[in-house]
């Protein structure tokens, strides 16, 4: 039995190794793919240990191995299903949706800990300690994740949601916390203590998220998936296993540094988030009075003069972009300019879309060379000396009263679209992006408002360019 479990404890060690080599891999598009593959082996090769370990103790019944299989097959179902159905456009929800069943999961094992000792009371703080830890951060997880996930579907709605008590609920809750957690340490068998910490745990979640705005929820994304790493390290504290303790540690760790990332790229604090987001969601209509009628309207033969004969082109990709699945259309509009010798490249803001890296795994669907994409430290100098910039489905990320004091994206660093000699935009409507304010970037003289869905007007612009490249 010793061997056995050495040897499986040496096999975890090896997992984990690939879990920090697949995370190290992913700091880079180009070997990105080859991470996560890493990354998924080793979870395999951990969880066929976890079989062999439990088959060769004889600890589990016929049902409970029934259990097993089913569970190991609905989820792996489920995985794939999510892998080649679910369009970029609902990856955050479903980044979401795992972060709750992540954290859940997490809770799910203290609690389960906690019950099926023989002996709670007789438990020390060595484990009763990070139980109440994993019970309290994994169910927050999980409520909070589906609020956000609710969110960004659009079945919670996307603007801030308060009520009377809100802010008070969230002061009392974490003091909750606190007395609950204390109480469960010292009486792990208070069946009292155990189910009420979850309920005020749970609560948290939704109290938590529900005010927090959807331009916010990249960075939300980004702090739940570090809650649910701790959670996990919590659970490996409950369980005694190495393996979880390193891959809870590496996802809160690395949740946590892409967290402050965003926020930084936002200009707010992770703090002011969590306490009231702003934004409306996007999609609705612009409310600037009579701004529509100041635009200027251009056809894809307009825009095409432009990009055949300009020497340098920036690309802004955005959300409608991927909204409209028109990756590959800008990619084949991208080779045919560069393929005529323009210096085509990508600016790619890092809240772009609705979550992190969205423009980055989009652009590499439509195998966009690395090369071309810049992210906006990069790029921003570039601007000034761009004769056309391309901004397709881009909205908060571009827009110039975020150098202006007084709104709500005040102070948010943006893309300096502006400066370019001259700028194209292809969008449906002159709707406004999730933070809830208009663009004015639509309006100055040199901008020109191509009205249509990106993928068809991509589409457009690549026929009427080709007439004149050729």
């Amino acid at each position: 039995m010793g061997t056995v479990s050495d040897a499986v404890h040496y096999v975890f060690l090896a997992a984990a190794a690939c879990f920090v080599l697949g995370l190290h891999l992913m700091n880079h598009p180009r070997t990105a793919r080859r991470g996560n593959t890493v990354s998924a082996g080793g979870m395999a090769v951990a969880i066929a240990a976890t079989v062999w370990l439990v088959a060769h103790q004889g600890t589990i019944t016929l049902t409970g191995w029934l259990v097993l299989a089913c569970g190991g097959l609905v989820g792996a179902a489920l995985g794939l299903y999510a892998a080649r159905e679910v369009r970029m456009t609902a990856m955050p929800q479903l980044v979401s949706l795992f972060n709750a069943v992540g954290g859940g999961a997490a809770a799910l094992i203290a609690v389960a800990d906690l019950l099926q000792t023989g002996d709670p009371a007789a438990l020390g703080a060595r484990v009763s300690l990070p139980a109440a830890l994993d019970i309290v951060i994994g169910a927050v997880t999980f409520s909070g994740s589906l609020v956000a996930a609710g969110k960004l579907q659009g079945i919670v709605p996307g603007a801030p949601v308060v009520f009377p008590g809100v802010r008070l609920l969230d002061v009392a809750l974490p003091v909750s916390f606190v007395a609950g957690t204390v109480l469960l340490v010292l009486a792990p068998d208070s069946r009292a203590a155990l189910f009420g910490l979850v309920a005020v745990a749970l609560l948290f979640g939704v109290t938590m998220v529900l005010p927090i705005g959807g331009a916010d929820m990249p960075v939300v994304i980004a702090l739940l998936n570090a809650c649910t790493g701790f959670a996990v390290a919590m659970a490996g504290f409950v369980l005694d296993e190495t393996a979880l303790i390193i891959a809870g540690m590496l996802v809160s760790s690395s949740g946590g540094i892409l967290t402050k990332l965003m926020a930084d790229a936002m200009n707010r604090s992770v703090a002011g988030i969590v306490v009231g987001g702003f934004g409306t969601g996007d999609g609705g209509p612009a409310a600037a009075g009579g701004a529509a009628a100041q635009v200027r309207s251009v056809s894809a033969d307009d825009v095409a003069i432009q990009l055949a004969y300009a020497r340098k082109v920036v690309l802004v990709p955005g959300y409608g972009l991927a909204a409209a699945q028109a990756q590959h259309e800008l990619g084949d509009l991208a080779k045919l300019l560069t393929d005529h010798g323009v210096d085509v490249s990508y600016a790619v803001h890092p809240v772009a879309g609705r979550m992190p890296g969205h423009m980055n795994v989009l652009l590499a669907e439509a195998d966009v060379p690395y090369t071309q994409l810049k992210d906006m430290d990069e790029v921003n100098p570039d601007f000034p000396q761009a004769d056309v910039a391309l901004v397709v489905g881009a909205n908060d990320v571009t827009n110039p009263i975020a150098r202006r004091p007084g709104n709500a994206i005040s102070g948010m660093p943006i893309l300096d679209v502006d400066k370019a000699r001259s700028v194209v935009v292809i969008k449906r409507s002159m709707g406004h992006g999730y933070a809830g304010v208009d663009n004015e970037l639509y309006t100055e003289p040199k901008t020109g408002m191509f009205f249509t869905d990106a993928k068809q007007g991509l589409a457009e612009l690549k026929a009427a360019v080709g007439e004149f490249v050729t």
